[in-house]
């Protein structure tokens, strides 16, 4: 009896031992990490935590007295909470993710918690830090949240993080063939051309950068060959077609960049970039699209991919739209295309860099959209939220370029697929141009 007495109290002993090590995992707190977001400034640190569920605090560590300006700006969307001693100066600007403040307080150790916005989303890096007026953020540091074990992942060509992302929220979701409003499509232009003593409507682009113009060759081109720059205008921030907008930027072409193998013939190669004369400035109403990138397809939510056609292109009463339109359609698998109509899709898609999309409906891109993308939208995270809710950014997958006219006249049939440039394919070619000019 007395040996089965010990025996209970050895492995009694042992239970606890191990159910007090599972408690203390479970409560004990995660691990904390700090680091110099400003790699040139010892007095500036980021603290965060594993999960960063409640964002990260940066911590400026000099005194600041009553009256001082900071100024901090970061490379995305970002939400603050102020530590006491402080307040804002002016409205955020949710352009630029800029924020002012100013002291109202002397203060020792400063802190303010940062979280991407709408959290929980990607974490925002600090990319300046003023203080009245003076920069103490030269050599910002971009990548320390994905060398920590926090659970950030890597942010493999992934671009720009201000891309592809509206400023002007409307709680509208976009569907087929209807008005859009102005701000939604900040991404979009018109591309004029000049004849005689005026510009007349020609096609749509997309803004990729501040210097240049994504559309197809066709748009840019007269038998073939590179229209002269001076006779291209661009609009962006337009939203009727027919009017001035206020929030409209006109800029002059600087160079016709057309694919050296686009073939005017069977618009092989449809593809060409607009170099601007001078840089946009992106606000509420001008922003760029994020290029397509291969590691997008892992963050859609369903094996179809849907995008968005925006332009002023032809209705149903055969003439362009006055304001600007938008179309949601899914891509459709090319034999799918090639059935419907076999001579016209199986000659348009022989190059494989091109792809179909459309219900064959009603609904298509037609005369007048032309150049413009196809957007597809890519959530932050796979949450299986509607996409007009979830923080993302849209990408361009394509370029209008070609559709199936009617056999009554030479306007599209909007019962047919429509032909899109495939960007994907081109990647290489378009950032060779826009890094090397």
């Amino acid at each position: 009896m007395k040996v089965l007495y010990q025996l209970f109290l050895i492995i009694l002993s042992v239970l606890i031992k191990v159910n007090a090590i599972k408690f203390y995992k479970s409560v004990r707190p995660l691990p904390s990490f700090q680091v110099k977001p400003c790699l040139n400034n010892d007095n500036i640190v980021s603290y965060f935590k594993t999960g960063l569920e409640d964002g990260y605090n940066i911590t400026i560590k000099k005194s600041i007295t009553i009256g001082t300006e900071l100024r901090l700006t970061f490379d995305s969307e970002t939400a603050l909470s102020l530590g006491n001693g402080a307040r804002y100066s002016s409205s955020e600007d949710n352009v630029y993710n800029v924020f002012k403040l100013i002291f109202v307080d002397n203060i020792d150790d400063y802190v303010i918690n940062v979280k991407g916005h709408p959290a929980p989303y990607s974490p925002p890096y600090l990319t300046s830090l003023k203080i009245d007026g003076e920069e103490n953020c030269r050599a910002a540091n971009l990548t320390y949240f994905e060398d920590f074990p926090v659970g950030v992942a890597k942010r493999k060509n992934v671009p720009d993080r201000f891309c592809g992302k509206r400023k002007v929220l409307h709680t509208e979701l976009i569907v087929n063939g209807v008005n859009t409003k102005s701000g939604d499509w900040p991404w979009h232009v018109a591309i004029y051309r000049q004849e005689r003593s005026s510009l007349r409507y020609v096609c749509g682009g997309t803004l990729i950068s501040k210097n240049f113009i994504l559309t197809a060759a066709h748009c840019t081109t007269i038998n073939g060959s590179p229209v002269v720059p001076d006779v291209l205008g661009v609009f962006l921030g337009k939203y009727h077609l027919f009017q001035s907008d206020s929030t409209t930027q006109e800029i002059q072409v600087y160079r016709v960049i057309v694919h050296d193998e686009y073939s005017h013939n069977d618009l092989k190669n449809d593809i060409s970039l607009l170099k601007l004369r001078t840089e946009v400035v992106f606000n509420n109403y001008v922003q760029p699209a994020c290029l397509w990138y291969d590691e997008a397809y892992d963050k859609l939510t369903s094996y179809e991919i849907l995008g968005t056609v925006t332009g002023w292109g032809f209705d149903r009463t055969d003439s362009l739209t006055s304001t600007l339109h938008s179309a949601k359609m899914p891509l459709i698998p090319n034999y799918s295309c090639i059935l419907s109509n076999p001579i016209f899709y199986s000659n348009a898609l022989r190059n494989n860099k091109k792809f179909c999309a459309g219900f064959a409906n009603g609904t298509s891109a037609c005369n007048g959209d032309s150049g413009g993308g196809f957007l597809v939208f890519i959530p932050d995270i796979i949450d299986g939220k509607d996409d007009n809710k979830v923080p993302g950014a849209w990408y361009v997958r394509g370029i209008v370029s070609a559709s199936l006219s009617r056999q009554d006249a030479a306007i599209c049939d909007p019962n047919s697929y429509a032909v899109f440039t495939d960007v994907s394919k081109y990647l290489t070619w378009i950032q060779d141009y826009i890094t090397s000019n």
